[in-house]
């Protein structure tokens, strides 16, 4: 998905808040903003496990390598079952209505590793994660061996 975030990214509406116990309330993933029939494209490559509706509500999930599942809901599916997909490869499209944990249109993205939910937006790369302005940080071996440079002629 395309959003309205900084270099494009979706907007993430609702953080990942692991449960302190498997049956506890939590938030088993994040909440990321996007419009009814907008594209929704797999975080990495893998197998479309399996596409189709839990509890009414359309869902698609691909396996990963390392026992890892990524999960999107509302998500029409617009893969088969056992397809193969790339990162970035469009999977579905966000369905009509919204989640009722949402206050607006949203893609409810999970990630599990067996039974355990994780934090989707670890499979991002560092720099896409990052929410903040760029930092400029100092270069070893520049001005003072790598502390910074003070500023002083000298």
């Amino acid at each position: 998905m395309v959003g309205p975030g900084a270099r494009g990214r979706p907007l993430v509406l609702r953080a990942f808040e692991p449960p302190a116990t498997p049956w506890a309330a939590g938030h088993r993933g994040v909440d990321l903003a996007a419009g009814a029939g907008a594209s929704v494209r797999a975080a990495a490559a893998g197998e479309v496990a399996f596409a189709g509706p839990v509890g009414g509500v359309p869902v698609v999930v691909v396996a990963l390598t390392g026992g890892l599942r990524t999960t999107y809901e509302p998500v029409r599916a617009a893969v088969a079952v056992g397809a193969a997909v790339e990162a970035g490869d469009r999977v579905g499209e966000v369905a009509v209505g919204r989640l009722p944990h949402c206050p607006e249109v949203c893609v409810h993205w999970g990630l599990l590793r067996g039974d355990v939910y994780l934090d989707p937006l670890t499979l991002l790369p560092p720099v896409l994660r990052r929410a903040g302005p760029s930092r400029l940080l100092p270069v070893a071996g520049a001005g003072g061996g790598g502390k910074g440079v003070s500023g002083r002629k000298g």
